[in-house]
């Protein structure tokens, strides 16, 4: 039987990241300074060292991504989880929100008018906010989708994390985003999730805060 460690609750993050960066050691696994905060949490939020190598990022996306933050930028997600996932309060101190349209009902109409999903009608809805825009897509590979339309049809986001979980059309959109012109972060593969999504938010957001 394994035995319990006795952690204080103040201390059980720390702990985790000590022993994730541990283990990354020992496994010969060496990630760039800059990157760490990023990929080290969303370890610990999916106890998969497998990010280490499939997470990837385009030059400079991160302060990138800081400075638009900075700049009051809001964030824009896919899902209700990864919305509530996000921490606000570290956002809102920037002047950013975060915004989710999946359950806006002018979303769902006019998706079932189109035979859309609702994943592709609210990034057409996210587009019209007058604020510079971070995307975090961490379910629907259509929302990627749709968003690379959008960037053809001229439209800039400051960013695209693009981390949609699953089967059917998750690598091929994946791939979409990381060839157009648009700074992103995206894993490569099937994994992802809103939950990562929402992790990698936070990782940027807690970086922020360190240093305001």
């Amino acid at each position: 039987m394994t035995t319990l460690e006795h952690v204080l609750p103040a201390d059980i993050e720390k702990t985790s990241f000590s022993i994730i960066a541990r283990e990354l050691f020992e496994s010969g696994i060496k990630i760039p300074e800059e990157l760490a905060p990023v990929i080290m949490r969303v370890i610990h939020t999916t106890a998969d060292f497998e990010y280490a190598s499939t997470l990837k990022f385009s030059p400079n996306v991160l302060e990138i991504i800081k400075s638009a933050i900075r700049s009051g930028a809001d964030i824009v997600t896919d899902t209700n989880m990864a919305l509530s996932g996000i921490n606000k309060k570290a956002l809102g101190q920037f002047g950013g929100e975060v915004h989710c349209f999946m359950a806006d009902e002018q979303v769902a109409a006019e998706a079932k008018r189109r035979n859309l999903t609702r994943a592709a009608v609210s990034m057409e809805k996210a587009s019209q906010l007058p604020k510079p825009l971070v995307f975090a897509v961490g379910n629907a590979p259509t929302a990627l989708v749709e968003l690379c339309s959008l960037i053809e049809s001229g439209f800039s986001p400051v960013a695209v994390i693009g981390v949609p979980v699953g089967f059917v059309n998750v690598v091929a959109a994946k791939e979409m985003i990381m060839s157009t012109e648009i700074p992103y972060i995206v894993n490569e593969g099937r994994k992802g999730g809103s939950t990562v999504a929402a992790a990698i938010c936070n990782a940027i957001l807690y970086e922020l805060a360190k240093r305001s």
